[in-house]
């Protein structure tokens, strides 16, 4: 079976597709951001004690790589890092991996899913462990010279 990637940078709201004998992968770099109405004393206390700020909709970073395979991010932290789901969008309740990207564009896995995360968040800086699933480029274009992406036809 072959592998294409499939960009969500855009079309984000993209569940699945199905190409037969081929393994879609999701891949790219987005943003789960909440609306400014849900900011609250609770998220104020984790970008105070934690450093993990999680993304509103009047803040939102401009994160400069292109993840292969998907990252989301839903929250930065004071270093210039990312906190992020693997493959897909942030689901605390889900088994996405928890993957922090430093400020020189190094991963490390954080945490094994959201439930974790959560449970551990006081110490998810020494949680991190270096994971080499992901790359990460400058652009689409440059990812498209290293993997064969999926192309959605006009119809």
């Amino acid at each position: 079976m072959k592998k294409r990637y499939l960009d969500l940078t855009n079309q984000a709201d993209c569940i699945s597709i199905f190409v037969k004998d081929t393994q879609i992968i999701p891949a790219g770099t987005t943003l789960s951001s909440m609306p400014v109405r849900h900011k609250n004393a609770e998220y104020d206390r984790y970008a105070r004690d934690y450093d993990i700020h999680f993304l509103f909709e009047d803040h939102l970073p401009q994160p400069d790589f292109y993840a292969v395979p998907r990252l989301d991010i839903f929250a930065h932290d004071g270093s210039g890092g990312y906190l992020c789901s693997l493959e897909t969008a942030v689901d605390f309740q889900s088994d996405a991996k928890i993957i922090y990207v430093d400020a020189k564009r190094r991963c490390f896995l954080t945490a094994e899913n959201g439930r974790d995360f959560l449970k551990n968040v006081t110490d998810w800086r020494k949680q991190c462990q270096p994971f080499a699933g992901i790359s990460l480029f400058s652009s689409i274009e440059e990812a498209k010279e290293h993997f064969e992406f999926y192309e959605f036809e006009n119809q």
